[in-house]
């Protein structure tokens, strides 16, 4: 079932970062825009679509921040990796999403001071 997932997820994202979805959403829009005066703007004719968009925004939701973890996951997998096959690498840079705040903040503040010391070399 979680590689079904997953592969609904990773064609999901392809799907709906396409200009082809963005046309059809957009002419289905306007079609529901011009039905506005053949339902006389009734509740009816909002409740459609304020219901489907609902609908469509949450379930994509969750599938777009599937395929997000799962890159996220892939990237951090590679960086370890080219930080752990580096000589001179600190191995606990890998490890950099468990820090805190104020440890990724000190850190950040150590990698500009390095910066600005090779800038003058």
């Amino acid at each position: 079932m979680t590689n079904e997932f997953r592969r609904i997820a990773d064609v999901t994202a392809s799907a709906v970062g396409s200009p082809w979805t963005f046309t059809a959403t957009l002419a289905l829009t306007v079609l529901w825009l011009m039905l506005g005066p053949v339902f006389q703007f009734s509740d009816t004719w909002q409740l459609t679509m304020n219901t489907a968009a609902s609908q469509v925004t949450f379930l994509i939701a969750f599938l777009l921040q599937s395929t997000q973890n799962r890159d996220t996951r892939a990237l951090q997998l590679k960086l370890d990796e080219l930080i752990r096959s580096t000589a001179g690498a600190r191995p606990q840079l890998m490890q950099l999403e468990e820090l805190d705040d104020d440890q990724l903040e000190a850190l950040k503040h150590e990698f500009e001071r390095l910066r600005e010391r090779r800038g003058r070399m």
